[in-house]
């Protein structure tokens, strides 16, 4: 009896890296009934870290905490032992802005901490911090305020949330920083600052406009001067500093956090090499199979561990633009799109489950 793997990641906009899973593993038995499966839903440290750890077994914790733009929000953690993990997007993500207004010079990471310091209120002393899909560009200011430290102006007052509020910080004050052993888990390695920096390459896409952009980068620096000046620490262009709006930062050179690919992290939460045993078949993928997906993806990570193993990997995708050539050479035996049973991208987007599972079958009669 043949055993798969399902390990996709979420199809973004359409639908969560469970349901991808569960649409694939039905399409597969449509073809092979008595089929093997084992599903492990993956992310890469952005949106969807929290839900594959519950997948793989973590208990959810449910909390409340400050939204980007200060509202309360409904959110929660993964624990399992001490170790909690903690997905910036559940709590200071795009997707938590009030009717989607985008807010790119005064939203706020501050509910990232309040949502850390509840961990470890419960008793975490281990912190898994996924970033991605942050709302906002405040080098992590937010974060580290959320844990007890006071950014203040001239004046000694402590500043209003955002990132160009940076601009008038003259003291950070981390006497009443509460810790824990942090690692950072990101499919971003981007510096703080400058042209493939947090404001540059990321504000556009939170709603900054050229002049924006300048500003939140001039303040950014500023903040990175003044954590230098405090704390002795320059990571400014430590690889992931500018993950998140900059958050990486903040985490590294202020919490002292590890730094580490999200996939890699993700994996071992999960247990993903310990479900490779006697595995036939690997299947993974996401919503748009491209160069992107090569950078540090999830699907990636799971061709590379898989290939590790002599394992083949067939990746399925809302839409694929790679070459066969360029798969093969990844570890994919090969890929297979939604577009290519439903031309129509639009009506992909409406019913994916349903194509998945007309594309997992296909992929169960040409790889079982």
């Amino acid at each position: 009896m043949p055993r798969v793997v399902i390990a996709p990641d979420k199809f973004k906009g359409s639908l969560p890296a469970d349901e991808v899973a569960e649409a694939i593993a039905a399409g597969l038995r449509r073809v092979a009934p008595a089929i093997e499966v084992l599903e492990c839903p993956i992310a890469d440290g952005g949106d969807g870290t929290v839900a594959a750890a519950v997948a793989a077994g973590f208990a959810h914790v449910p909390a409340v905490a400050t939204g980007p733009t200060g509202e309360r929000v409904e959110t929660g953690y993964a624990r399992r032992g001490d170790t909690a993990v903690v997905e910036l997007a559940a709590v200071s993500g795009l997707s938590r802005l009030p009717a989607g207004k985008l807010a790119p010079l005064t939203a706020s990471t501050l509910g990232v901490g309040e949502l850390i310091g509840k961990a470890l209120d419960d008793g975490c002393s281990h912190v898994v911090l996924g970033l991605g899909g942050s709302a906002s560009t405040d080098g992590g200011a937010g974060l580290v305020r959320g844990l007890g430290a006071r950014l203040l102006d001239a004046e000694g007052n402590e500043l209003p949330p955002g990132g160009a509020a940076l601009l008038d910080l003259r003291r950070l004050d981390v006497t009443g920083l509460r810790k824990a052993d942090t690692v950072v888990a990101s499919d971003v390695d981007n510096p703080l600052l400058g042209e493939h920096g947090a404001a540059a390459v990321y504000g556009p896409q939170k709603g900054a406009t050229a002049a924006d952009v300048e500003l939140l980068d001039h303040a950014l620096r500023h903040f990175a001067d003044v954590v230098r000046a405090e704390l002795g620490v320059d990571l400014a262009g430590a690889p992931g500093a500018g993950a998140a709006g900059g958050a990486g930062f903040a985490a590294l050179a202020i919490l002292g956090a590890t730094f580490r690919p999200g996939i890699d992290v993700v994996l071992e939460l999960t247990g993903f090499e310990d479900k490779l045993a006697g595995a036939d078949l690997v299947i993974t993928g996401e919503g748009s199979f491209d160069e992107q997906t090569l950078r540090g993806k999830g699907p990636a990570g799971i061709a590379s561990a898989a290939k590790a193993r002599g394992i083949p990997v067939v990746a399925v995708a809302g839409r694929v633009t790679l070459s066969q050539e360029v798969l093969t050479h990844q570890g994919f035996s090969a890929a297979y799109a939604l577009t290519d049973i439903e031309p129509d991208l639009s009506r992909c987007l409406a019913r994916p489950a349903e194509l998945l599972e007309q594309l997992a079958a296909k992929v169960a009669s040409e790889h079982l």
